[in-house]
Order: C-alpha cells, then structure tokens, then sequence
C-alpha cells in the first residue's frame, strides 16, 4: 500500500540553462534563445530553449541549423556549465532552509523530503510555494515544485504544470491526477518501454497500475514489478541526506557524432573511442573489472534505443569492451535511420580476475600493462597523443574530443533507451 505519511517535493528549475543565459543577457529575455553545444560538432545542438524559442517550435536535441530554419530570429548562446553550477548551488542552499534531505536529480532537479519539516513550515504546498517564491525573487530564475507521499508522483507533480508553479499529487486525488496520464510520463518509462506497454494494452499509468502484476514480471521481468508499483503509488525509495556518499553503479560515456554514422565500420570506430575513455576511467578510479557492457544509441531523428550483455570475462581492457559493445549494436541497430550518437557504459565490477584453462591470464596481463601505460602517455602529453590504428582512418574523428568518461550514480538514470 502507499505509504501516505510522507511528504516528498521535486523541484525542476525551467528551462534552465536558457534562463541562466537570460539573467545574464536581460536583452535576450524577449528574443527566442537557444542555448547550443560545440558549433565544431553538428553546427552545435540545441541543449535548451527559451519559451518564445519554443513557440516557434525549436526542440531540444536538434541541431542548431535546421532550428535556424524554423525560426529566422533564433539567437544562440555557447552553454556555460560552470555558470549553472554556481546557481545550481545557490538554489540548493534555498532548499536546505527547509530540510537536509536533498537529492539531486541532474543539474536542474532535486527531490526534497519534507516530512519532518511541515510541523515547523506548514504544509508540503506551503512549503513548495515558500520555495518557488524565494528562488524566484532571491536568485531570477523560476521552478515547478512536485507535492506528493512519494519520489514518482512528486517528479510527476513537476512536470504537469510549468513554468512557475505547484501541482500536489495527494491521497485523494492520485487516482484522479495521475492515473488518466498516458504510462510514459511517469519516470523511467522511455520510448522503448512504452511501445511494449501499448502491446499490452497499456496507455496509461493507471492502466498500468491495475494490470496483472504477474503479465508484466512475465513481459519486462522485474522492471515490471517495479513499474507497477511506481504506478499505484507504492515507491518508497527514501531521499537521500544531502553530502552523502553514494554507490557507484557504472561508468560510462558518450558522444554526439561530427555527422551521421551511416556503416557498422563508422560505429565501430565511435566505439573503440568511447570504450578507450571508459576504460580508462576504469583503470584510474580503482573500480576492478566490469563484468556488464551497456549501449545507447540515437538515430538521426532522436530515436533512442539501449542493449545490455555480459562480458566473456570481467575486464577492463578497451578492446574487450569495443567488441562486446559492437556485438550488442549489432544485435540492437535495425539500421533504418542513420546514427547520430552513441554511448558505452561498463558495471558489475569486481576485483578477482576469471581463471581460464588456456592462458589467457597472461594475455590478460599483457594487456592491461598495456592500456596503463598508454594511459600514462595520454595524461602527460594529451589524448591524441597515441591513437588506435583503425580510427585514424578517420581523421576527424580522431581529433574529436572524447571528454573522460563519467563515473554514473543510481540517481543517474533516467530512463530505458
């Protein structure tokens, strides 16, 4: 059953990094605005939107000239990630006022439990009001506040109503709200997770609330479970305390491709880049070997797709990780769209090396004294400084920058592929 006596707010800062961009350009504020990536990669990507740029039907994700197309008047800005940072922080120090337990969901969210808080503030809506009034007048920017018993609903609660505003999702009205909403506005259900739901007969989340339990194990295995109990109402995940240690879960990174990736011999290269980051990271954060391989892949109409497998052996060689990734596209890719980006992510780590019959042990060895040492050649004189013969076959691909590879939290997630 729910549990009814919590109070849990989500806080969503809109359309963040364009209103970060419009408190520092107040000329801006009026003009549709597009905050965009490098121009070096795709004529940059749109990465956020201001309001009258989305009137005008400009999409997050596209790139920046074909936005141009739809609106002559587009205005693009180079994103500043340390300046969100810094007001990221600033809004979360609003936040302590009324509690400790503060979990950040990306850069522009959290989840605040308030529960404790109401016998000295009020109540949860008084509370998120207060809140979105102070971020407001004390920092510029505006933000949707979520009001429910648990994380799902109150991120729901975020969502249903923006900018500016708050939407509680309560015991009494969560059937009412929340279940007549189509399944895939509820967290963690993406485009892939949806089309297996609509087989089913699944539109919505209460469709998906009151569907047999033991059809959607059998269809999704334990995600089912999971998104069943989202559904009804019964996650009980707690909030994190704010400043707490939190349990790697993989390691992982991405790129959006120069241009369209149109062969498997162009994804493979994109993957030996991706693989060589991500095991680095690997070899320096002192995780052990993966035993798992994850991949996400968009298409060039910003179709995601994500396949997971295990690994022969855990390891944390490059090459082991590029193969295993390549088998999984293979395997996924239907290749009836080009590709535009593509991500690798390793997990299940352990510390023991697998004992083979034939030697393989020291091949294994051989290897990884390999991949350090030119990991110590790339620190000290830059990563393209020793390059894998295959990828040179391309030369701007070569000289993209691979950024390092991420180290991804639980709270990371944020949805199937």
């Amino acid at each position: 059953m729910p549990d009814f006596s919590r109070c849990i707010l989500h806080s969503d800062l809109n359309n963040f990094y364009a209103s970060v961009e419009m408190l520092r350009h107040p000329e801006l504020k009026e003009v549709p605005l597009a905050v965009c990536g490098s121009f070096e990669d795709r004529h940059g990507v749109v990465l956020a939107k201001n309001m009258p740029a989305k009137a005008a039907g400009i999409k997050t994700g596209e790139p920046f000239f074909q936005a141009k197309k739809k609106c002559k008047d587009l205005v693009s800005v180079p994103a500043d990630f340390p300046a969100y940072v810094r007001v990221s922080e600033a809004v979360r120090e609003i936040y302590a006022r009324y509690t400790d337990r503060i979990e950040p969901f990306g850069i522009d969210e959290c989840w605040l439990d308030v529960t404790g808080s109401r016998n000295l503030f009020g109540s949860g809506v008084g509370i998120a009001n207060d809140i979105r009034e102070a971020v407001k007048r004390e920092i510029g920017v505006t933000v949707s506040v979520g009001v429910s018993f648990n994380k799902i609903f109150a991120k729901l609660g975020s969502d249903m109503k923006k900018p500016d505003a708050v939407t509680e999702i309560s015991e009494e009205n969560y059937r009412q709200t929340a279940w007549k909403l189509p399944a895939s506005d509820l967290l963690y259900v993406g485009k892939a997770t949806a089309r297996k739901l609509s087989v089913l007969g699944i539109a919505t989340i209460g469709d998906l609330a009151q569907k047999d339990e033991a059809v959607l194990v059998r269809e999704l295995g334990k995600w089912g479970k999971l998104l069943h109990d989202y559904a009804a109402g019964e996650d009980r995940s707690p909030v994190a305390l704010a400043g707490t240690g939190r349990e790697v879960k993989s390691v992982g990174n991405s790129l959006t491709c120069y241009r369209d990736l149109t062969t498997d011999d162009d994804v493979h290269l994109l993957l030996l880049l991706l693989s060589d980051s991500v095991a680095a990271r690997l070899l320096e954060s002192g995780l052990g070997r993966a035993s798992t391989v994850k991949i996400s892949v968009t298409d060039s109409e910003l179709d995601r797709y994500g396949k997971q497998g295990k690994l022969p052996r855990p390891t944390r060689n490059a090459k082991e990780i590029a193969d295993c990734a390549m088998q999984l596209f293979q395997a996924l890719y239907p290749w009836q769209r080009p590709v535009r980006a593509l991500g690798v992510a390793v997990s299940d780590f352990s510390e023991k090396k697998q004992l083979t019959l034939f030697g393989d042990a020291e091949e294994e060895e051989k290897e990884e004294r390999l991949d350090a040492a030119v990991q110590k050649m790339r620190e000290k004189y830059g990563n393209r400084v020793l390059q894998r013969a295959t990828v040179l076959g391309d030369k701007r691909l070569a000289e993209m920058d691979i950024k390092g590879a991420h180290i991804i939290h639980p709270e990371g997630h944020r949805g199937d592929a």
